[in-house]
């Protein structure tokens, strides 16, 4: 019997709010691990609950949220390593504020959004993610894109339409003959260029690309939409698992919220191709297996299913030197591991041992265990949420 997406999403949506925290007119959700505020996972939440109709604590997040905009219009993004001003963040939450303008009219607010996102754009529809992070991402410039675009919709502004456009031209110009997305277009300020296919960056550029091309309408973004449907796809086992060796990104390695974007993608694609369907059963279904209360960080497995295979041949994914190499396999060993092991505790020592004995820098967490997840869940749940709103429940 099919999972049904709307008793996952309720379930999970339940558990979220257990992590909810209101203080006089203002509502946000705290990291029950790293113990922070995360503005990307405030505006993703909320997204879920206005297409939920779940309305109650809807003005209080927008309130929150639009305290803590920049003065130049960008919110930070929040990580347990790092706090920086962020296109990506702003281009999300930039969506929740539109998401909520018949709810909450936040005017001000957005026009700043709209003014910081355009002035990130570096090159025709590359968009910097941040000071830190200087490559071009693919899965950047479709959520800057799709943003824009939902913009450009919601107040007939073509500055912003044109560059929700010139983002789509860019992605189609750099995804592979295979159909896969790379994750970067150039090397920007990691040691190595990431030009590598991700299975759960191909379900996220998708799914923002997607968003751009619902308001855009062009048959050229469709056409690398379906190809992109047809090498996720590609990946995908009959049991609805990926076969993660194709992924080439370490740090999205086995990253449960795949399934979801991945679930949302094929839909997609199953509105010119009812063949995705099966597929978006499947991914559906895999989810689901990895739900604690909330989402694990990553799927899990079983220890009999353990084998160094999967990690070397993702190591020879991508062109990089010996060190780099080693450091990799050793790095898809340490995720297969940790993933089968569960903590409500996050210890990264022995991958911050790994990274110093081999030079490395990285700069994720890396825990030696899966846990529950409130960023995962976050994205999880503005994916399904996104599908049902969109007449995905099947």
């Amino acid at each position: 019997m099919p999972v049904d997406v709307e008793e996952v999403l309720t379930g999970l949506l339940d558990e979220t709010k257990k992590h909810l925290v209101i203080q006089e007119d203002q509502a946000y959700f705290t990291d029950p691990i790293f113990d922070i505020v995360r503005n990307r996972v405030n505006a993703e939440i909320c997204k879920t609950l206005i297409r939920m109709g779940d309305l109650d604590h809807v003005p209080g997040l927008i309130r929150y949220i639009t305290d803590h905009q920049n003065p130049d219009g960008s919110w930070n993004e929040i990580h347990p390593q790092y706090n920086q001003p962020s296109a990506l963040i702003t281009s999300f939450i930039g969506e929740a504020l539109i998401l909520a303008y018949n709810h909450v009219r936040m005017d001000a607010s957005l026009k700043r959004a709209r003014g910081y996102v355009l002035s990130q754009e570096r090159a025709p529809g590359l968009f910097l993610k941040s000071a830190q992070y200087t490559a071009d991402h693919l899965n950047v410039d479709a959520s800057c894109g799709a943003f824009l675009a939902a913009y450009g919709n919601l107040f007939s502004d073509q500055i912003s339409l044109d560059a929700a456009h010139r983002a789509a031209e860019r992605i189609c110009q750099y995804q592979a003959q295979d159909g896969s997305y790379p994750y970067t277009s150039d090397k920007g300020s990691y040691p190595h260029a990431l030009d590598i296919p991700c299975i759960h960056y191909q379900g996220v550029t998708m799914y923002y690309l997607a968003k751009i091309n619902a308001v855009l309408g062009k048959d050229w973004i469709n056409d690398s939409l379906m190809k992109g449907a047809d090498w996720l796809a590609s990946q995908q086992r009959d049991d609805g698992s990926f076969d993660w060796s194709s992924s080439g990104l370490l740090f999205a390695y086995y990253l449960s919220g795949a399934q979801a974007f991945a679930y949302a993608s094929f839909l997609h694609a199953a509105e010119h191709d009812s063949k995705y369907l099966k597929s978006a059963e499947g991914s559906l279904e895999e989810l689901t297996k990895n739900i604690n209360g909330i989402m694990l960080r990553w799927e899990g497995g079983s220890w009999g299913s353990l084998s160094p295979l999967t990690s070397l041949r993702t190591s020879r994914i991508g062109d990089f030197p010996l060190k780099e190499q080693v450091f990799r396999i050793g790095y898809g060993m340490y995720r297969e591991i940790a993933r089968r092991r569960f903590s409500y505790q996050v210890d990264p020592t022995v991958f911050h041992i790994l990274c110093s004995l081999l030079g490395i820098k990285a700069s994720t967490i890396e825990a030696s265990n899966n846990y529950p997840d409130l960023f995962m869940t976050s994205e999880v749940l503005d994916c399904l949420s996104y599908t049902i709103s969109h007449g995905g429940n099947k």
